[in-house]
């Protein structure tokens, strides 16, 4: 039995400990805004967070995950209202939306870490994720617009 921490609340989980934890999410818990894009970690699609950092749920085994935190797009904010849902919305972002999810994940970890990126900060932050209809542009602006907001209610509290 794995035990999960998924958006803070507990599962447990009758799974081969190397079924990868997109299929424990999607499958087994029932959360589908993570998505599925390659398989093999190179999309960035699948993105959630495990104590805090992107990683590609495709590759990562669900006993890595166990006893961890798991924080997926349906978990990052409550109201969806983080600087980067609000952000993407504002700037339209999406396209055909795909991959949004784990652009946004991959976002709130490199806001979390630098409150002011530069264009390069986020586009090395953001490299490893892949946007079939090239929304990069929108993205890094969204990211831009993503930080400002942050920094607004962080004055704010």
């Amino acid at each position: 039995m794995i035990s999960l921490n998924i958006n803070d609340k507990a599962y447990h989980i009758d799974a081969d400990p190397n079924m990868p934890l997109l299929w424990v999410i999607r499958d087994i818990v029932g959360l589908t805004g993570t998505k599925y894009g390659c398989g093999v970690a190179q999309c960035g699609a699948c993105t959630v967070h495990l104590n805090g950092e992107a990683v590609r749920s495709c590759v990562t085994k669900v006993s890595r995950a166990d006893g961890q935190k798991v924080v997926t797009i349906e978990g990052l904010s409550q109201h969806n209202d983080h600087p980067a849902q609000v952000a993407w919305n504002q700037e339209n972002v999406p396209q055909c939306g795909y991959c949004h999810s784990g652009q946004i994940m991959s976002a709130a970890v490199l806001l979390r870490e630098n409150a002011n990126p530069s264009d390069e900060d986020i586009d090395s932050a953001m490299a490893g994720n892949i946007c079939r209809c090239g929304t990069y542009q929108r993205i890094r602006k969204a990211i831009h617009l993503a930080a400002e907001l942050q920094r607004k209610e962080n004055a704010s509290s």
